[in-house]
């Protein structure tokens, strides 16, 4: 998607400069009209060029980002005035990247910039989420409630992490281990029985001539099966970064069996989360829809959202589109419409992402449960298969001998 440089005097009278991404220059202009802006110029980035596209910019540890809100809202809650604080956590945080944007930020709000503008800056850092919520807070006068309630979306989000790295770890390392053990096997061990069977002239069952052919492929062609691994996935990847095979992929990902509703009810659970701190925070409507959409991770869920807003702006209802797009289960449609009517949606999309949290937690103990047997059941089969082919030549070889 296009990148635009744009030169804007906010409600407040400053000056800001900015970068967004937009289809055109029109839609850039509508977004920055959406937030109050008088634009004074927009114009298109220039590409950073092929290594910009291939590497990206270095992100801090998630829970460094954690701390670092706990402990700035515990700072300015006691008073301790803005720049002092930004200097003292500057010092103590460890992690290199936050340290380094956190030594910018200070610079920036030293020389005359507000803190939003600041963390601006530094979007590898600090999210459209974040920077917009403490903008919010900052209007408002609530810094410390606002990063503290930064902080507790952050923790829920590296909460849902964790458990889905830690179900996954299991699965993924036996699934290695055994990729290892079955090449050493093909590449080193069946050549040997093989010479052994042919010098003693046993007549191999066809059982035992597919194993060795399948030996024969991976000791002389290793390189050719690596290869085209390798190149499958660098193929996917790079297709991935498209347009089209971006969207194609994340529908996938919501309709895949099994871990499609995985996905979904994540996809789900971040939505109403990052929602419904955005409206708490006391966010604008329209610009809370641009930041989920942004901050979903998925194209065909922000292609949703993004459609809700056109709604909203037509002055309808947010659940209508939701719900017509058939992604959104209907108890969460249903939700949104009842807190829309209630001018209660903070509190019913809060309870959505806690009722998708546990249903994403459930999912993945579910998923776990049953990736497990089912990897010993293909491995018990897979050794079954060796074992046999390995065996009926021996036994032939002892009839033939008695």
């Amino acid at each position: 998607m296009p990148r635009f440089t744009y030169s804007a005097v906010d409600p407040a009278g400053r000056t800001v400069r900015g970068t967004m991404d937009a289809e055109t220059e029109e839609l850039a202009l509508s977004k920055l009209h959406e937030q109050h802006m008088h634009v004074t110029s927009v114009k298109q980035a220039r590409s950073a060029g092929t290594k910009s596209s291939f590497m990206k910019a270095k992100k801090p540890k998630l829970q460094a980002l954690v701390i670092f809100s706990r402990q700035f809202a515990t700072m300015v809650d006691a008073g301790i005035p803005m720049l002092r604080c930004l200097d003292i956590l500057s010092g103590q945080t460890k992690d290199p990247v936050l340290k380094e944007a956190l030594v910018g930020v200070r610079a920036d709000v030293k020389g005359g910039l507000s803190l939003n503008e600041a963390l601006a800056k530094h979007p590898s850092v600090f999210t459209k989420l974040y920077v917009n919520m403490i903008r919010a807070a900052e209007v408002g006068g609530i810094l410390d409630t606002i990063l503290d309630r930064l902080s507790q979306f952050l923790e829920a989000e590296m909460e849902i992490r964790g458990k889905i790295k830690s179900a996954m770890m299991y699965p993924v390392m036996v699934l290695i281990a055994s990729g290892c053990m079955l090449m050493a096997l093909f590449t080193f061990v069946l050549p040997k029985f093989k010479e052994i069977f042919l010098g003693m002239g046993v007549q191999m069952p066809p059982v035992t001539a597919a194993l060795f052919t399948i030996g024969d492929v991976f000791h002389g062609y290793w390189w050719a099966i690596l290869g085209t691994i390798f190149g499958t996935i660098f193929g996917t990847k790079f297709y991935g970064r498209t347009k089209k095979g971006q969207y194609q992929f994340d529908y996938l990902k919501l309709r895949a069996p099994v871990v499609g509703n995985l996905n979904l009810k994540l996809s789900v659970a971040r939505f109403a989360r990052t929602f419904g701190t955005l409206i708490g925070s006391g966010v604008p409507m329209m610009r809370c829809l641009e930041i989920t959409a942004e901050t979903s991770g998925n194209c065909v869920l922000a292609a949703t959202i993004d459609a809700a807003r056109v709604s909203i702006r037509e002055g309808k209802q947010l659940s209508a589109p939701l719900a017509a797009s058939g992604l959104f289960p209907t108890m969460v449609t249903q939700m949104i419409d009842i807190g829309e009517e209630s001018g209660r949606l903070n509190d019913m999309l809060v309870k959505v992402s806690d009722f998708y949290d546990a249903e994403v937690s459930q999912a993945v103990k579910g998923l776990t449960s049953m990736i497990e047997p089912l990897l010993i059941v293909v491995m018990g089969g897979i050794v079954g298969f060796i074992a046999v082919s390995v065996m009926m030549p021996i036994f032939k070889l002892v009839n033939s001998v008695q």
